[in-house]
This record gives C-alpha cells, structure tokens and sequence, in this order.
C-alpha cells in the first residue's frame, strides 16, 4: 500500500469538536501540536494533505498555513465529490487516498478510501466504516497516530 493523498475533517478530528466564540463572534478553534507535526512529516514525505471540512473558519485556513496543507476545502456540502476532484487533479486512485473523520457527513469519503480513519470519539457509524481507529481522541493526538500509521504503511 501506498498512500500518495491524506484527507482529513477538522472538527473532530483535528479539533476535540468544540466549537467557541469570542465576544465579537469570531470562532476560535484548539488543534494539537503533535497533530501538527504528523502533518508537517507527510508533506515532507511528499504526500499530498487536504482538509475537506463542512464549517468555513479562518482559524482552520491559518492552522493548514503553518502545517503545510496543500488543499484546503471550506464550507463542503459533498466532501465525497472532493475527494474525487482531489483524485481526478492528482491522477490518483481511492487506494492511494487515506481520509480521517468522525461523523456521519465523513461516511461517505471513508468508504471510498484505501486507508479509512477515525479517532477513538467517533460517531459508531464512522467506527463501523473506519479500519484505522486512533486510541487517541480528536484534537488530542488522534491525527499524529494516523499520520504514523501512513508514514509507515508507506516504508513497508
């Protein structure tokens, strides 16, 4: 197996899900600097990153800036025709694409992926789905896991 394209979903998986405001109504977001730095060591492996989120945040569009995201997809009603446009731009197939989410709205990208992830606090559906289950929960460590899990697959 190799994976050449890692998805993920952020609320939940590189968040714990919480979703706060400030007084003047920006949405502040909390996100894992071991996650971080599982994400920085794909891109500097050569695997394509994406976030595929339904939310539109800017936190979510500074945190993909710092780890090296190379696509960002905010505000997705249909996250399952993304990952085939991310297909389609890269000449790639679904066994080369690993995706993490946690939630009903992620189902349809886990099944169509090679390397189906989601943290321990997922959604059952998504467990029932996923063949990669994090013993961590989202935002704390769950993304680091699955991005160990890819850098090693891809060495063996």
């Amino acid at each position: 197996m190799s994976i050449k394209l890692a998805a993920f979903d952020v609320d939940g998986v590189m968040t714990d899900g919480s979703i706060t405001y400030d007084s003047n109504g920006n949405e502040l977001k909390t996100f894992n600097a071991k996650d971080g730095h599982g994400l920085a060591a794909l891109h500097k492996e050569g695997i394509i990153t994406a976030i595929i989120t339904g939310r539109t945040s800017e936190a979510v569009t500074r945190r993909a800036k710092d780890v090296h995201i190379t696509e960002v997809y905010q505000g997705v009603k249909d996250k399952a025709a993304v990952l085939d446009e991310l297909l389609q731009k890269y000449e790639l197939t679904p066994a080369e694409a690993a995706y993490m989410g946690d939630d009903i709205p992620d189902i349809c990208v886990l099944e169509k992926v090679e390397l189906a992830g989601c943290p321990k606090d997922a959604v059952q559906e998504v467990k029932d789905v996923a063949n990669f289950e994090s013993e961590k929960n989202g935002g704390c460590g769950a993304v680091r896991e699955f991005c160990d899990c890819i850098l090693n697959l891809n060495r063996n």
